[in-house]
This record gives C-alpha cells, structure tokens and sequence, in this order.
C-alpha cells in the first residue's frame, strides 16, 4: 500500500488527468499502464486508477521524456521507491475527492464508500457515452442511408426529366413533319385546282368563241336574199 500520499490531498479522475497534462484520455491510460508495467503502483478503486499531484507529475515526465518511455518509467518507479521507503505514515493515507476534498470525512470506510458510490457514477456514465456513441454511430449511417437515397431520386429524376425532354422534342419534331408534309400537300392540291380552274376558263372561252362564230354566221345566213331552205343549209353547212 502506498504511503507517500499528503493527508487529503487530492484526487484526480483521469479525465482531469488529461486536461491538466494537456494530454488525451487514452493516453492517460495508456501511460499508466506502461507505469505500471514497470512497477509503479496507482492507488485503485477495484480496476479504476486514482491520481494524485505525484502521479501527474510522473505523466508528465512520461510526456516530456527523449527516452523511450519504459525506461523513464523505471526511473518514476525508482523515484516512487525512495518515497514511500521515506515515508514515516504508516496509517492507510486518506485522499479527497475533486471539489470535496476540505470537508471530506478522515473515516477511511466511508472514504471507500463514496469512492465506490463515484465509481458507479463513472461505471453509467461510460455505459450512457457508449450508448450515446452508438446512438451517434446509427445515427450517422441513417444520415449516409438518406443522403445515398437522396443522391438516387436526383438521379432518377433527372434521368426521367432527359427522357421527357427527349419524348418531347422527338414529338415536336414529328409534328413539324407532319405539319410540313400536311403543307406540301395542300399546296399541290392547291396547285392542281388552280391548273383545273384555268382549263375550265380557257375552255368556256373556246364555246364563248365558237357561240360567237356561230352567232355571226347565223346572222350573215339570215342578211343574205336567198331562199329560205337555202340560207338554213348554208348556216350548218359552214
């Protein structure tokens, strides 16, 4: 057990570890694992480190170190060594908690208790940021789902909308040719009546002029001093 703890000094989460180290979380554990792994010994709730002013000074070294970093924590374990050999405590060292640690009771059972209680307390807080993770995770692939959909129904509208525009043109052009076609061949029906209408002129003027040529030589027929029978003869006989 570690003896070289301050009578209610104060405890440190590893969250506040890595804010005051300036360094991540994960790696807040994954230097006290190397720590330990050396030697070092963390005061513990169950499998939860507790740090204490000693402990951030040894991350920081860790942090700060040219070293590779197994052999500055053999160093850190040496250092901790001599303290807790030059300690004079022998009595279990109390430790506060973050903002109680002025009022916090010196009974070292009640001390367990409310670590315990805060342990719990962390225990549903990492199980909530799991599920908010999670929630986050699902949340992020329902978005991608949408945004893939989103992407197809652009497309197929546009697809449908080309094809549209295609229909229509197509049409538009068939009608043109259509109409065209429709044009052509009222203009030739246009064309052949007018032709037939001018046969029928030249046609009347032909009796017209016959009618007249008739008429003249009935008249001269008729101004003649011949015989009756004589001048008929001769108008049909011209």
């Amino acid at each position: 057990m570690r003896n070289d703890i301050q009578p209610n000094e104060r405890a440190f989460s590893s969250k506040e570890v890595a804010e005051e180290v300036a360094i991540a979380t994960p790696t807040v554990r994954k230097y006290g694992q190397i720590l330990e792994r050396n030697g070092y010994e963390f005061l513990k709730d169950g499998d939860r480190r507790i740090f204490v002013q000693s402990d951030i000074e040894a991350l920081i070294a860790l942090r700060d170190t040219d070293k590779p970093l197994d052999d500055t924590a053999k160093d850190l374990v040496y250092q901790q060594k001599e303290r807790v050999e030059g300690s004079n405590e022998t009595d279990e060292t109390e430790i506060a908690i973050p903002d109680t640690y002025d009022n916090l009771p010196r009974d070292s059972k009640q001390l367990k208790e409310i670590l315990m209680f805060l342990a719990n307390e962390l225990a549903a807080t990492r199980e909530m940021n799991v599920q908010l993770t999670n929630d986050m995770s699902q949340l992020k692939t329902t978005v991608s789902r949408l945004q893939q959909d989103h992407h197809i129904i652009s497309s197929t509208i546009g697809n449908s909308a080309q094809k549209t525009n295609a229909k229509i043109q197509k049409l538009t052009e068939q009608q043109n040719l259509h109409y065209e076609t429709l044009l052509q061949q009222e203009k030739q029906k246009s064309e052949f009546l007018q032709k037939e209408i001018q046969n029928m002129r030249d046609e009347q003027k032909q009796e017209w002029r016959s009618q007249n040529d008739f008429n003249k030589r009935l008249e001269e027929a008729v101004q003649k001093p011949k015989g009756k029978w004589e001048r008929l003869f001769a108008i049909f006989l011209k």
